[in-house]
């Protein structure tokens, strides 16, 4: 079963809960903030995905697995939920509502799309296997090591959330990068997954992320007829962190529609 954090109803309701599903190399922390508001009306539920996070390290990581984990969730919830998946959690969430539709009343998908893309997170993975541990008590030490293979400021503060400064036997990551990096052109691929999904779904995008581009529409809506669209201005693929209200404030109005 995956590891879950649960975010519980200010208000006690009959609103299905609310499910949030993280992307590659994240964690349900991640979504701390969004849940907690989120949770004014509903139950919220963030998931740490297969080989993230305090959930199982396990061989394989493609989508039906991915799904497989999500429907177990979702079966201890009451057997219905609303859906939200970024990235690779939104290809997981779209697998399940290809597959199990009956499981999802709204599906919330974060700047993805059901395509196999060319590029590759491999290195990534290798940059955070080659991090030299040794010694680190945190976070700040462990990001200045990390600044000679990851640039990105806001990338290594991403990682290095997954980074457990705490574990027995000195700092370790709470990712499975040898099986992620193993089984990267599955995450980055689409399994060519068929049928529909008839119900509520919204694609939700960052106006400057390259991911969900206007030719991949006609295949979005042949899976899910009832798609909508929309965009945050001036955010990337990492929307949901960039503009965190705007964020919000969408999914709280799709979902309440």
């Amino acid at each position: 079963m995956l590891a879950t954090i649960h975010h519980p109803a200010a208000t006690p309701s009959d609103v299905l809960p609310l499910v949030i599903v993280h992307g590659l190399y994240g964690s349900a922390r991640n979504w701390g903030v969004i849940a907690r508001r989120l949770a004014d009306v509903r139950d919220v539920v963030a998931v740490d995905m297969r080989n993230h996070g305090d959930s199982p390290h396990l061989p394989v990581h493609g989508y039906p697995e991915m799904a497989a984990d999500l429907a177990e969730v979702i079966a201890t919830l009451g057997g219905r939920v609303d859906l939200l998946g970024h990235s690779m959690g939104g290809k997981a969430a779209m697998h399940l509502a290809l597959t199990h539709g009956a499981l999802i009343r709204r599906l919330v998908v974060a700047d993805i799309a059901p395509v196999a893309y060319s590029h590759d997170q491999s290195h990534h993975a290798q940059a955070m296997r080659a991090l030299d541990l040794t010694g680190i008590t945190t976070r700040g030490e462990a990001d200045r090591r990390l600044v000679e293979t990851v640039e990105d400021a806001s990338l290594r503060a991403f990682f290095l959330q997954s980074l457990d400064l705490k574990a027995a036997g000195g700092p370790r990551w709470r990712l499975n990068l040898n099986v992620l990096e193993a089984e990267m052109s599955k995450i980055v691929g689409w399994p060519g997954t068929e049928g529909s999904f008839d119900g509520p779904a919204l694609f939700l995008t960052g106006a400057d992320s390259p991911y969900v581009k206007p030719e991949y529409r006609d295949a979005i809506r042949a899976l899910f007829p009832a798609a909508r669209f929309a965009k945050i201005p001036d955010t990337g693929h990492w929307l949901h962190a960039e503009k965190p209200r705007e964020f919000e404030e969408t999914v709280r109005v799709f979902l309440t529609a």
